[in-house]
């Protein structure tokens, strides 16, 4: 069998149809390379037990117990039986239920002294944690066959306990293991030898062994070293390799200049910048003065000034000659952008109409809604230059946008771009225009040298003097309720100081699926299931609170709602009349959460706080306290006060530093892909690197994957890694890192 191909081989050759078919469903397991890159998460000792108070909340766990006592209840006037175990450990008890026809065989086997692993979605009912009808292997000497086998095979040795799914158990995915193991020997080392050598690493094929089937914890130790460092390194010379293709590329060098539109626009600032937008506008300029295309991240928390920092930098190409595009992911941001950078320029933004600056120039929009004459008009302007600057949705994608020369393309919340589109506007310019991307999502350092590793970095940390401080508080609306009532007569309160208020729903509401007497039966389950679990019931729809609001709570008061469905002109409407303090509580969904702008805004009810992410929180946050009165940020919540959603929405309340979150939302996310897994439609390359812990790790790994590309950018004389980085870097990946 050749090196590569046995790696390549299907499991269902080597493990039957079945196994492979919920491998690939549930785990995205589909080669014998994958099975082999599957790595255990942890490693029970026999004989030493788990400790089951530290069991997470609905996950899938695997634990290893020895059964206290186990007995069999009667519900339903006798009609139903229900088996109760008890299972010991030392640190904690946990109960398993058995219901119905399922009790027989573990009455029969769970007997009191008997140790065994057991494997289930861990949940509270009545307050205790247990598993519902887990699966279980018997670990000590019995009758059973399968039992004796598991003793022999893990007497005295470390046992791998697996990520796992439902409906394969951590010891089913080990035993795959077993046959997939022997063609560990064939893997392609893509490591350098004079690196692995001068670093004293363990050979691959040794490694992989040793994680699947250690002897010892050093043997663990051993091979993590290894594969961590595999990960980062091969992942590095990756990005290094597309940083150096950016550096062969042309650009035209734009220098500022003296007595232009930037001067005149600085002079007419009523506040002097701070420290930080100075030293990233340098970063910036020296960038754009370069004759390769600027490829940089500017990262800042909400607020920090970055669209100042932006346009200034597009005022300086302007001057330069060239024109300026800005990117927004929403037409409702695209829309803000304009009017709030035409209102920063003032006569500047006026080039050739009557009271415009002789130095000014033409600041247009441009979006998929406008009328046909007004976008007329805006792409003639661009195609001959007289606008310097524009600002649009992926509208200025579209091929018939044609620039008269494009030198900067400015990309507002990376996140919600692909990559695609970033290179279609890139194709605009006579020669890759210069780019600056910029995220109000802090990103750890770390996270920042994988993901945004093709860029690089400016950070915004101060924000600019008049912001006020947001106090942030979870409010538990199912075991108080009193608490959601009170944060309504805050809100009440903030309209009565002269203020608004922001509601967030997860969901818009008016779901064909839920529209009133619709799927009838569908909908009855749904509603019987939600009442008896609140975590199975729809999260709450802007349309309903808005509603229940209007007539209850904060009757009498102004209600709007805002959402991703409606018009673009009556989106438009609602904000002004709302940015105007027309309207004294809008009731949105996370449209906006990006960059929307209302300083007179000073409260925010976010419902139903735990579905959304710890960034997007802060996000969605920073939206209030833009002005001189303190903001307040009220975290709605029905999840159990023990539960990891609990804890999430308390670390958000309890500081109000981004990358702080960041880190704890990384954290949170371990399991999940650092590379964005829903972005790039490919499976993660991270399977041991925690882009958290592993900070060394990985910039080493940067700095001898430069070294390497520096040395030889082709990879020619390492056929090995040129492998690796193919089987790695399919074509969608390869362009992924392109970030986007």
């Amino acid at each position: 069998m050749d090196r590569v191909s046995s790696f390549d081989e299907p499991l269902k050759k080597l493990l039957g149809g079945a196994t492979a078919k919920v491998m690939a469903e549930h785990l995205d397991l589909h080669t014998v390379g994958d099975l082999l890159h599957h790595y255990p998460r942890r490693y029970e000792e026999r004989g030493k037990l788990t400790a089951l108070a530290d069991l997470p909340l609905d996950e899938h766990v695997t634990v290893v117990a020895q059964v206290a006592d186990a007995r069999i209840l009667m519900f339903n006037n006798g009609r139903g039986k229900r088996l109760e175990v008890t299972l010991t450990d030392g640190s904690g008890r946990l109960q398993l239920v058995f219901f119905g026809h399922g009790v027989h065989k573990p009455h029969k086997e769970l007997l009191p002294g008997r140790q065994a692993m057991f494997a289930g979605k861990a949940s509270v009912f009545n307050r205790k944690m247990q598993l519902a009808h887990p699966t279980y292997q018997l670990l000590d000497a019995s009758d059973a066959d399968e039992a004796t086998e598991a003793v022999d095979a893990f007497a005295g040795r470390l046992l791998p306990i697996y990520p796992a799914c439902k409906q394969l158990d951590s010891w089913r995915i080990a035993k795959a293991v077993d046959a997939v193991l022997p063609s560990a020997r064939d893997a392609v080392d893509p490591l350098p030898a004079s690196l692995r050598e001068g670093r004293g690493f363990t050979p691959l094929p040794e490694a992989l062994l040793k994680v699947h089937r250690p002897q010892t914890k050093a043997d663990v130790e051993d091979a993590r070293a290894r594969l961590k460092w595999d990960e980062a390194f091969v992942l590095q010379v990756a990005l290094a390799r597309r940083r150096y293709a950016d550096t062969q590329l042309p650009a035209v060098a734009r220098r500022p200049v003296a007595d232009g539109l930037l001067d005149a626009f600085d002079a007419k600032l009523p506040f002097t910048l701070t420290e930080g937008q100075e030293k990233v506008s340098k970063e910036i300029f020296d960038d754009l003065a370069t004759e390769h295309p600027m490829h940089r991240l500017l990262q800042g928390e909400v607020g920090s000034g970055k669209t100042m920092v932006a346009l200034r930098a597009m005022l300086t190409v302007v001057d330069a000659g060239g024109q300026a595009a800005m990117l927004a992911p929403t037409e409702v941001l695209a829309q803000q952008h304009h009017r709030s950078i035409t209102e920063m320029m003032g006569e500047l933004a006026e080039g050739g109409m009557l009271g415009g600056s002789d130095r000014g120039t033409k600041v247009v929009l441009l979006t998929g809604s406008m009328g046909m004459a007004a976008r007329r008009q805006a792409l003639l302007d661009l195609v001959t230059g007289e606008a310097g600057i524009v600002i649009g949705t992926h509208a200025l994608i579209e091929d018939k946008v044609q620039f008269h020369d494009l030198g900067l393309v400015v990309v507002d919340e990376q996140h919600r771009f692909g990559v695609e589109q970033r290179d279609a506007l890139r194709s605009k310019g006579k020669q890759p225009p210069h780019l600056l991307v910029m995220t109000a999502t802090p990103i750890p350092r770390t996270v920042a040298m994988t993901v945004f590793g093709d860029l690089e970095t400016s950070v915004l940390d101060q924000l600019p003097a008049g912001r006020s401080p947001i106090a942030s508080h979870v409010v538990p609306a199912k075991d108080k309720p009193h608490f959601l009532s009170r944060a309504w007569e805050r809100v009440r309160e903030e309209v009565g100081n002269g203020h608004q208020a922001y509601v967030v729903c997860p969901r818009i509401g008016d779901d064909a699926e839920e529209a009133e007497g619709k799927g009838g039966k569908k909908a009855k389950a749904k509603k019987q299931a939600a009442d008896e679990d609140p975590e199975k019931r729809p999260p709450l729809a802007v349309l309903e609170i808005a509603d229940e609001l209007r007539k209850g709570a904060l009757a009498g008061l102004s209600v709007e709602v805002l959402h991703g469905r409606m018009h673009p002109d009556a989106k438009d409407d609602v904000m002004r009349r709302f940015a105007a303090g027309d309207v004294d509580v809008l009731v949105a969904t996370t449209v906006i959460e990006v960059g929307v702008n209302v300083p007179n805004a000073t409260a925010m009810v976010i419902m139903d706080a735990d579905r959304f992410g710890v960034s997007q929180l802060h996000q969605l946050r920073g939206r209030v306290g833009r002005g001189s009165a303190p903001g307040l940020c009220l975290l709605v919540s029905e999840a159990h006060e023990a539960s990891p959603a609990r804890a999430r929405l308390s670390a958000v309340a309890a500081t109000l530093d981004g990358f702080e979150l960041s880190r704890i939302d990384l954290e949170q996310r371990r399991e999940g892909d650092v590379l964005g897994q829903a972005q790039s439609g490919v499976r993660s390359s991270l399977r041991m690197l925690t882009v958290i812990d592993d900070e060394e790790v990985i910039a080493a790994a940067r700095e001898e994957a430069v070294a390497v590309v520096a040395a030889d950018p082709g990879l020619e004389h390492l056929p090995e890694l040129r492998t690796v980085l193919a089987a790695l870097l399919d074509k969608d990946r390869e362009e992924y890192l392109d970030k986007g």
